[in-house]
């Protein structure tokens, strides 16, 4: 049938002008601009990258006008499907993201005071339910006291697909709100695995050090290290990969250090057991 379809067109073109097909030419054999092709030619013929080389590749490739974000991809060997393997948690980043976290906050009384004091940018109860079913979306995290979980629900819609509904085991539906909206300002992510066992977090902005980074990213794997099910067998970290909201990314040597632990540290735990 394609083969009739290419025919009639070049037939249907042959008096008119030339056909389309004629110019047409496959990406193989277009000319890449000299960026891209300088781009390619930093790349070294490897498969996976120790996580400090990673992050010098990576920060080499992000070349946007802006301060790129940077991202960790994991597949872990575990099955979400069954509710013993699901896989979430926090993690502190002790060098933050690089960015203003702005933090909402559903309390009533004096714990809204608190939450004023301690720096929150979003303080109510139902005035505050009814502001985000009117549209207002303008923060990043949602901390509620237990006694605001019935008001919570009422945007649970809105919240839920954002990834913002508040929940005990990530540390959100607390009574020390002053805690909560720290950890927060501070550089608190959270991770989830998704339906396929995969998870994605950020870990910082291009612009930080290649220390910062990496002691982030070896933070975020020991909080999923520690966040491993009981019931998961086999390997835990299957792949992962470093990039930046713009550019390459590149795949981690999950057999190194920080996805594994040193000998020497092995040794020393066995011997204090």
């Amino acid at each position: 049938r394609s083969v009739l379809r290419r025919s009639a067109l070049t037939r249907r073109f042959a008096i008119g002008g030339p056909c389309p097909l004629a110019t047409f030419q496959p990406q193989s054999y277009r000319s890449f601009s000299s960026k891209v092709v300088t781009r390619k030619s930093k790349v070294p013929q490897a498969v996976t990258y120790e996580l400090t080389e990673a992050v010098k590749l990576m920060k080499a490739f992000a070349t946007a006008r802006f301060d790129e974000s940077v991202e960790v991809a994991m597949k872990l060997g575990v099955d979400p499907r069954k509710p013993n393997q699901m896989v979430r948690g926090l993690a502190e980043l002790p060098h933050g993201l690089g960015k203003t976290v702005r933090v909402a906050v559903f309390a009533k009384g004096p714990k809204a005071a608190e939450a004023e004091a301690a720096g929150a940018d979003l303080v109510g109860a139902e005035d505050l339910a009814e502001k985000i079913q009117n549209g207002l979306l303008d923060f990043d995290r949602v901390i509620a006291t237990p006694d605001c979980m019935g008001i919570v629900g009422k945007v649970a819609r809105i919240l839920g697909p954002r990834g913002m509904m508040p929940n005990p085991k990530m540390g959100t539906i607390t009574m020390d709100i002053e805690a909560g909206i720290q950890a927060c300002k501070q550089g608190q992510v959270s991770f989830k695995t998704d339906r396929a066992g995969a998870m994605s977090s950020p870990v910082g902005k291009v612009s930080f050090d290649d220390r910062k980074l990496v002691e982030n990213i070896t933070q975020l794997i020991e909080d999923v290290e520690r966040a491993k099910p009981p019931s998961a067998v086999g390997t835990y970290f299957v792949k992962a990969f470093i990039s930046s909201t713009m550019g390459k990314g590149f795949r981690l040597n999950t057999k190194l250090p920080p996805f594994i632990k040193p000998k020497s540290t092995r040794s020393s735990a066995k011997s204090a057991e």
